[in-house]
């Protein structure tokens, strides 16, 4: 391990925050922080001190110390880059840097360690990557949580149309069996007779007798407290069938989303439309032997040029979808010159795969699993060199010097036997700054409000468009449009890697398989 721990910690030693990286028992680590202020000295400008098992890496923060634990034998450089990142990352959710406020935000400081460094080594994230990882945001969580407010609202409108609706109802049948009864005109006399009424009662239940003079008023009491119906609406009611029906849902969805994108947002309609979100594309046609080629692809490269890291990591998965076609093996053709780690599957022949590069179960007499997705051959490839990158991005921009910057991004295939198809690059803007002004773009572009940056999607790169320029103008500094997000997929993988053919062992024949092919992106940043 490279790192060990990271603390927040006062000029005499007191650990306000600490998030270790390796086991380490609390005496330990409370050792190690004890020692840190007693090793350096009064003005000394250095920022790291070392001991005979430890290296202290800090960087003062007002009256508080930003302090990582290393072991001796890490890279000065990267500490002191991981270390910025951290002095970064504390005034994000600490504004006034005293002992309070560091910890009464020190879970929220915890989470974000913990999403710079992984196992001791430092991720390749940034600061804004880190506000949403700890946030946890979900753009399609609001979209579901407003569509559900929606309906809310709409189901409470149409109850109370319909308690209108029954209390007029009720009103006039009331009204139609009081005027059969006379208690329009002789309600005086009635009211006035409720004494014999009560005199006259055999039984338990009494009626108190109303004074003559409240039982004259009493009709105007009456009268005056009703009130006048409306007239009935234009809309007819349903009679019969349930009491209360909601709007249709798909009509209600639509007509939401279609005002969120009135609005400028992008969203998925799939995320809240569950007949959309059933449909799918149709499956690729198989085989009872179908073999699945993958790869996954994540490039981290840098504004000025220069490939920090490319890593492709790739599978090859075997489906026997029936049990008479499990004795079988595989014949891989590996023209790869990069010099790429292969591994096979413990259950698979090591000497035939070494011999001829066939994969076949290690018991001769032991089919392949049938109706399982099995992985039976994985590699990786790791490089720093520029010259295996499959795309380049160029992105320049330049300050007007109001407050904008005219921004150039250049693509360029690098690799021209690949085909990528769907091919998003995402170029963050400033918050809350009106959108960007396109003058120039090979593709087309669209501006994403709900994360403030504007899109370059290209349907298919391929060497006969192996470049395009996308120039817009938009406000804020040369750093606001990094890191520049990439993703794609492609139908041909980037390690040379093909299924040959698939044979029987009994007879060694041909068997008919079906493959597929499909290299996506992970992750691939320029910053």
């Amino acid at each position: 391990m490279v790192l060990l721990a990271a603390a927040v910690c006062t000029k005499g030693g007191k650990a306000l925050v600490s998030r270790q990286f390796v086991e380490m028992t609390r005496a330990r680590i409370e050792g190690l922080l004890a020692a840190f202020p007693k090793l350096m000295s009064t003005g000394r400008q250095h920022t790291f001190v070392e001991t005979e098992s430890v290296r202290y890496v800090y960087q003062p923060l007002d009256l508080l110390y930003m302090l990582l634990i290393t072991t001796k034998a890490s890279n000065i450089l990267e500490d002191l880059e991981t270390l910025r990142l951290f002095s970064r990352v504390v005034p994000e959710y600490c504004r006034s840097l005293d002992e309070k406020d560091i910890s009464d935000n020190a879970f929220n400081l915890i989470f974000a360690f913990d999403e710079i460094v992984a196992l001791g080594y430092r991720e390749s994230v940034n600061l804004a990557q880190i506000r949403t990882f700890v946030e946890m945001d979900s753009h399609e969580e609001k979209v579901f949580r407003a569509v559900r407010e929606t309906q809310e609202r709409e189901a409470k409108t149409r109850m109370k149309e319909k308690a209108k609706e029954l209390q007029r109802k009720r009103y006039e049948e009331m009204k139609r069996g009081g005027g059969k009864s006379g208690m329009g005109g002789g309600y005086g006399s009635n009211a006035s007779s409720m004494g014999n009424y009560n005199s006259g009662n055999s039984g338990g239940f009494s009626i108190p007798a109303v004074p003559d003079n409240i039982a004259r008023a009493a009709p105007q009491c009456f009268i005056a407290a009703v009130i006048i119906p409306e007239e009935p609406r234009s809309s007819k009611v349903p009679v019969g069938g349930k009491a209360m029906k909601l709007g249709s849902r798909a009509k209600d969805v639509d007509s939401f989303v279609d005002a969120l994108k009135s609005e400028g947002e992008r969203i998925s309609t799939a995320a809240v439309d569950d007949k959309r979100a059933l449909h799918v594309e149709p499956d690729v046609h198989t085989e009872p032997v179908h073999i699945l080629v993958c790869e996954d692809l994540t490039v981290h490269a840098g504004r000025d040029g220069g490939l920090r890291n490319l890593e492709v990591q790739g599978i090859l998965k075997l489906r026997i979808s029936s049990a008479e076609h499990g004795f079988i093996r595989v014949q891989v053709d590996n023209q790869e010159e990069r010099g790429i780690q292969l591994q096979t599957h413990p259950n698979v022949d090591r000497e035939l795969w070494r011999a001829c590069s066939q994969v076949g179960m290690k018991q001769s007499n032991k089919p392949f699993p049938v109706n399982t997705d099995v992985g039976v051959v994985k590699w990786r490839f790791q490089t720093t060199d520029d010259g295996h990158i499959p795309l380049t991005i160029n992105c320049w921009p330049q300050e007007d010097g109001s407050g904008n910057c005219d921004v150039n991004i250049e693509y360029t295939l690098e690799d021209s036997s690949l085909e990528l198809n769907n091919v998003s690059i995402s170029v963050p803007l400033c918050s809350g700054a009106p959108p960007p002004v396109v003058r120039n773009c090979d593709g087309t572009n669209e501006y994403d409000r709900s994360h403030s940056a504007l899109v370059w999607n290209i349907p298919l790169l391929d060497a006969s468009t192996p470049s395009g320029t996308l120039d817009f103008t938009a406000r804020g500094s040369p750093d606001t449009f990094f890191p520049v997000t990439v993703s794609f997929t492609s139908t041909k993988t980037f390690c040379n890697l093909k299924v040959r053919d698939v044979v029987s062992i009994s007879d060694g024949s041909s068997v008919n398989y079906s493959t597929e092919t499909l290299l996506r992106t992970t992750s691939y940043q320029i910053d």
